[in-house]
């Protein structure tokens, strides 16, 4: 079959141009932006990449196009698409009917940790040599790319809740039909699309509703949200997170590792050098989902201490005359918070410089502008980018004080953190896209300083 993906360039829509390809079809594509890294990582699959959307791509006479939810009305090749009434789905509905129909779909969604927890799943089930395929929204460094095929009768997918397409308002994850659904967290976001939380857990209920009986719902035991989701209706049995009568973590000891607990007994100790009670909260996440799929625990926990993370999830940048520069993906007040956090409990009294891009959909439009000062309380300085956003930054920020400084111009924001960082500094950069390609401008900077 040979398919046409409009929106090829995202992270999922590149992902099932990848598994399509090694899967044995034929697969072109089309974006507005067409460039690296997804650009040279489809290309070296084979993939033929037409940057824009011009009508004449019809012209390719693909089997199917399969459009990403990016792509709407008034785009000059869907328009085309429609008068002619050619054959189209969405990526979520291709992924179902042809790669996932027949698999044990471990599916992990959440506000927060979906793609930390689904790489942590993955790999226990890779360490435990069970080889499944995956879908993942970031890069697991144990495993070098973001998505794959095999034969494995698992696959493990980061369930988003975003729409699926201009034709199909549901969540993408009401087409993955998992055996093992890991609920994580709920909290409100996706501002552009949702107008409040019980709409997003309506979707969550719409994908309880698809886990059949003899399945399993991993679900946090500590949210109303959750809880409220569950009430609605569940005919799956349900193992919680974060509660004594569930999954449970002990408090880190120095080294890092801590106990992990499975309705108050001790199931042993994960030992790595992951940051954060987040990061806890996703390893159980993990070790439940694996342990359905048929991982001992045990094994699950060995695995574990073989994980190295997602790129992008307080990646070390580099480290110029004493001051540490990270990557990470928070955007989310939450996600911010823990993150800031997680750092803090490594480093102790040393100095952290956020620096923030409220990059969102839902950042953008403001919605959660007052809980990001909280946020960010922390750090001992605060940068924040605000190019493409249309509220008063500053103004959020005030009850920081002099901590706070909001910058339009990238350049000004880099050298505004040069000429604050000193040898021993954190410079924690979060933004869930590229921010300009930030990181290497400051080191730079910092060793030209």
């Amino acid at each position: 079959m040979h398919i046409h993906i409009l929106g090829i360039c995202g992270t999922f829509m590149g992902g099932i141009a990848v598994i399509a390809k090694r899967s044995g079809h034929e697969v072109t594509g089309c974006d507005a932006n067409v460039y690296p890294p997804m650009s040279t990582q489809l290309e070296s699959q084979g993939i033929r990449l037409i940057e824009g959307w011009d009508p004449k791509q019809i012209e390719l006479e693909p089997d199917l196009f399969v459009i990403g939810n990016v792509v709407s009305r008034g785009n000059a090749l869907v328009e085309e698409i429609l008068d002619r009434n050619l054959l189209y789905t969405s990526g979520p509905q291709w992924l179902y009917e042809h790669v996932l129909r027949d698999k044990w779909v471990v599916a992990v969604a959440g506000t927060h940790g979906k793609t930390t927890t689904s790489s942590m799943a993955a790999w226990i089930l890779e360490d435990a040599g069970l080889n499944p395929g995956f879908l993942i929204g970031g890069v697991p460094e144990n495993f070098g790319l973001s998505a794959r095929a095999t034969d494995s009768p698992f696959f493990v997918i980061e369930a988003d809740e975003y729409d699926t397409a201009f034709f199909d308002k549901r969540s993408k994850f009401v087409h993955y039909h998992p055996r093992t659904a890991v609920l994580s967290n709920l909290e409100y976001d996706h501002a552009d699309i949702f107008p409040d939380l019980a709409a997003i857990e309506m979707q969550f209920h719409h994908l309880v509703r698809t886990v059949p009986r003899h399945g399993l719902i991993v679900a946090n035991g500590r949210e109303q949200s959750m809880k409220r989701v569950l009430e609605r209706g569940c005919w799956t049995p349900v193992e919680l997170l974060g509660v004594d009568e569930g999954w449970s973590a002990a408090e880190p000891a120095l080294d890092g590792g801590f106990e992990v607990r499975l309705r108050g007994r001790v199931e042993g100790i994960v030992r790595w050098e992951l940051l954060g009670e987040h990061n806890r909260h996703n390893a159980l996440a993990a070790l439940a989902a694996a342990r359905h799929a048929g991982v001992p625990v045990a094994q699950g926990l060995a695995a574990l201490a073989r994980f190295k993370n997602v790129k992008r999830r307080m990646e070390v940048r580099g480290v110029v005359n004493g001051v540490t520069v990270y990557d990470d993906f928070a955007h989310h007040p939450t996600a911010v918070q823990l993150t800031i956090a997680g750092l803090r409990a490594k480093i102790g009294s040393a100095r952290i410089l956020a620096v923030l891009e409220p990059r969102s959909a839902t950042m953008k439009l403001g919605v959660m502008k007052d809980s990001l000062a909280p946020s960010l309380s922390d750090a001992q300085m605060v940068f924040c980018y605000t190019g493409g956003i249309g509220w008063d930054a500053q103004g959020a920020l005030a009850r920081l004080g002099a901590r706070a400084a909001c910058y339009a111009d990238l350049a000004q924001l880099v050298e505004g953190i040069t000429a604050a960082a000193r040898p021993g500094d954190h410079v924690l950069i979060m933004s869930n896209g590229g921010f300009g390609g930030i990181h290497a401008k400051l080191l730079q900077s910092l060793a030209d300083r």
